[in-house]
C-alpha cells in the first residue's frame, strides 16, 4: 500500500525537485550578477574574496577599444548609406532596362 501511494506522486515529487534545484541556481546566477553590477567582491570555493582587477592597464585597453568600436560604427552607417544608394541604382536600372526591353518587344509584335 506505501509503495502505491509513493509511486502514484512520484512525477509531482520529481517535479518538485527539479523546480527547487532550477530555482535555486537561477537565484545563484542572479545573486552572482548584482554582485558584479555592484561592485561588490565574489566569493570563491572556500570563501575567499575576489576583487575585478581595475589597473591602469586595462582602463586605457578598455578606452582604446570604445575609440575604435566608435570608429567602427561610424565606418559602418557610411557603408550603409553607400550600399542604400548602390541598391538604389541598381534597382532603377534594372527597371529601366526592363522597360527599354518592353518597348523594343512591344512594335515588332
Amino acid at each position: 500500500m506505501p509503495e502505491e501511494f509513493f509511486l502514484k506522486y512520484l512525477p509531482f515529487l520529481i517535479a518538485g525537485g527539479l523546480f527547487i534545484g532550477f530555482f535555486g541556481i537561477a537565484a545563484s546566477i542572479y545573486t552572482t550578477r548584482l554582485r558584479i553590477k555592484n561592485g561588490y567582491p565574489l566569493e570563491g570555493t572556500w570563501g575567499q574574496k575576489h576583487y575585478p582587477k581595475t589597473d591602469q592597464e586595462s582602463i586605457e585597453r578598455i578606452k582604446l577599444l570604445s575609440q575604435e568600436n566608435a570608429q567602427l560604427r561610424a565606418e559602418l552607417g557610411s557603408i550603409k548609406d553607400r550600399l542604400a544608394s548602390v541598391e538604389k541604382i541598381v534597382v532603377d536600372d534594372t527597371h529601366k532596362l526592363t522597360a527599354e526591353i518592353e518597348a523594343l518587344r512591344g512594335p515588332a509584335n
